[in-house]
C-alpha cells in the first residue's frame, strides 16, 4: 500500500492571490480536464465519458497510461479521484483547508497500490519514491495553481 501526502501553500508571498472560489474553480476544471493543469506532456488526453450532480467518470492518459477515475466533489474543499482502471487502485485526493494561522493550502493525499505488483514489493517502493520526491505529486499541486492563476490573468476564471 502507498500512503503519499504533499501541502502547498495557495497563496505564496509574490504570488497573484488566489480565493478560495477560484481555487476550488481550478480544482475543479482540472477533474474535467488534466491536460492544461498537469506538467506540459504527462496527460495527453483526458474525456469526460459520464456526469452527474455528485460526480464524474473520466477516462485519460496520463504519463502514457490509460485510465478510468470517478471523480467525486466535496464543494468547495475537496477532489477525490477513485482508480477504477489503470495501473493504481484505490484513491487520490485534492483538498483546499485553512492551516492554524488562516492560510488557504492545497495538500494531496493518496491511498493507492499497484494493480497486479506485490503489496509492498519493490514496483510499489519505487512509486512511493517518486510520490514523495519533489517530482511527485507536489509538482502537480504547484502546476494545478500556476494554472489557475493564469486563467485568472486570462479572464477565463
Amino acid at each position: 500500500m502507498i500512503y503519499s501526502t504533499a501541502t502547498v501553500p495557495v497563496n505564496p508571498a509574490g504570488e497573484i492571490p488566489l480565493t478560495r472560489a477560484q481555487a476550488w474553480e481550478g480544482l475543479v476544471r482540472k477533474a474535467r480536464d488534466a491536460r492544461l493543469f498537469l506538467p506540459p506532456g504527462l496527460c495527453t488526453r483526458c474525456d469526460v465519458v459520464e456526469e452527474s450532480a455528485t460526480h464524474i467518470v473520466r477516462e485519460a492518459t496520463i504519463g502514457g497510461a490509460d485510465l478510468r477515475e470517478i471523480i467525486s466533489f466535496e464543494a468547495g474543499s475537496k477532489v477525490s479521484f477513485f482508480q477504477a482502471s489503470g495501473l493504481r487502485e484505490g484513491v487520490i485526493v485534492n483538498e483546499l483547508f485553512e492551516d492554524e494561522a488562516g492560510a488557504l493550502q492545497l495538500r494531496f493525499y493518496c491511498y493507492t497500490g499497484l494493480r497486479g505488483k506485490q503489496p509492498n514489493g519493490p514496483e510499489e517502493q519505487a512509486e512511493q519514491a517518486w510520490m514523495d520526491s519533489e517530482k511527485g505529486y507536489r509538482t502537480a499541486l504547484l502546476t494545478t495553481l500556476q494554472r489557475t492563476r493564469a486563467l485568472l490573468g486570462e479572464g477565463k476564471l
